[in-house]
């Protein structure tokens, strides 16, 4: 082989290898590729599936009218089960192997806190739509569920209400977690605000999974007996199925000693008869029952997708919560990226202040300039005997959040955050 000729077949070879390395990239550059990061078994899997759902359900719906500057969404699902050091994990295979440009995900706040360091590292984009204990702000994460202020402060405020029944004493009880934990402090420093002394609190916890409430509830009965007494429920996950099994089964009616829940939703009513927790309490940001035409029509969308895919019980699915801050956290991001005309992350941060989006609550809800949380409204629903919710009391118009709590010692600099 003469000089020449190996010359050129050492150049030929190096294009086609070039060509190798660059055609997939740009196979790949068709489309953008998101990470949805919820646990899909163990514990959490009540929960997490359907938010698993319904943003595989928006993304769909986003490719079906043109993706997102004219590319289609490529979405990646991994699953955490349950295990929060794994999150951490699968947040890094996410960002730094399958190249993702925003993940949305976590459900509880210890998963949160796991993944909080990749995503600094890494600079990536984290969407969390699920309710929350505050004490938080990052550059790198978009908070679509309810800080304190949004929840936990008002559905409190509701219990001590003569409408709410007019609650003197209080059982804090939760899975035992930063989210519960943080919140109760919250809540103990507000019930000391209005006069409420130590004596007439009881804080109680429990681990994941728990699934033994009987002497709880019988604790539960003979606290109440002290005068008027409210449950706040911060338990997480499958363990509510066994917690409201046991309140029927000690015919504790919310005549009694109402329960308000902050981790219970249409989804996990749906694994429990739901007729002796008649008249029990939950509060969030919206219920399936709202009427409005944007929900309607959000409603029939996700009962379609849950046939047409063949969704476990798809024919009785229901929608919740987190999964309307999971949809609205998607169109926020689509309508940031368009705006920024990139998916870089500084650039999507920058594009994200200000966003609106007409959510299936019948609100306008907006990412606040400065705080990287949603001006949300706050509902409070009544179980009703078909698992769904009687909604008896909400904002006329949407609450900024608060991140860091003014009951909170220390706070006191931040509450324009």
């Amino acid at each position: 082989m003469s000089r020449r000729t190996l010359l050129k077949a050492t150049a030929l070879g190096a294009f086609a290898l070039a060509a190798s390395s660059w055609l997939p990239s740009a196979f790949a550059a068709d489309t953008i590729k998101v990470g949805i990061l919820h646990s899909l078994s163990g514990t959490m899997a009540i929960s997490e599936t359907s938010l698993k759902d319904v943003a595989l359900m928006a993304i769909e719906e986003i490719n079906a009218n043109g993706g997102v500057m004219g590319k289609q969404l490529e979405p990646v699902v991994v699953d955490p089960a349950s295990n929060w050091p794994l999150f951490a994990e699968k947040a890094r295979q996410l960002i730094s192997q399958d190249k993702v440009s925003v993940v949305f995900g976590c459900w509880t706040s210890v998963s949160r806190k796991s993944v909080l360091p990749v995503f600094k590292e890494l600079n990536s984009l984290l969407f969390y739509p699920v309710q929350y204990e505050g004490e938080e702000l990052e550059k790198n994460v978009f908070y679509t569920g309810a800080a304190p202020n949004q929840q936990a402060i008002p559905a409190t405020e509701y219990l001590m209400s003569k409408e709410g029944g007019g609650a003197k004493r209080f059982v804090l009880l939760g899975t035992d977690y930063v989210y519960p934990r943080t919140t109760n402090k919250i809540l103990r420093s507000f019930l000391h605000s209005k006069g409420v002394k130590d004596t007439d609190i009881d804080e109680v916890y429990t681990p994941f999974g728990h699934s033994d409430y009987q002497t709880i509830v019988a604790n539960i009965k003979k606290f109440s007996a002290g005068g008027k007494t409210a449950v706040i429920s911060t338990i997480n996950g499958d363990s509510n199925v066994p917690f409201y099994k046991e309140l029927g089964n000690a015919g504790l009616k919310a005549t009694d000693v109402p329960v308000v829940a902050f981790s219970v939703g249409e989804e996990e009513l749906r694994g429990v008869d739901a007729k002796p927790l008649v008249g029990h309490l939950a509060a969030w940001n919206y219920f399936e029952s709202v009427k409005n035409p944007v929900n309607t029509a959000f409603i029939k969308k996700w009962k379609a997708y849950a046939v047409a895919k063949k969704l476990p019980n798809a024919s009785t699915v229901v929608t919740n919560d987190p999964m309307e801050a999971t949809y609205v956290g998607i169109y926020m991001w689509k309508q940031a990226v368009e705006k920024a005309k990139s998916t870089d992350t500084d650039k999507v941060i920058a594009a994200m202040s200000g966003q609106k989006f007409k959510a299936p609550s019948g609100y306008e809800l907006e990412m606040d300039a400065t705080n990287h949380h949603l001006h949300k409204p706050v509902m409070i629903g009544e179980i009703k005997a078909d698992g769904q919710f009687n909604v008896v009391n909400k904002t006329k118009t949407t609450i900024r959040a608060q991140p860091w709590s003014p009951y909170i010692p220390g706070n006191e600099s931040k509450q324009k955050l």
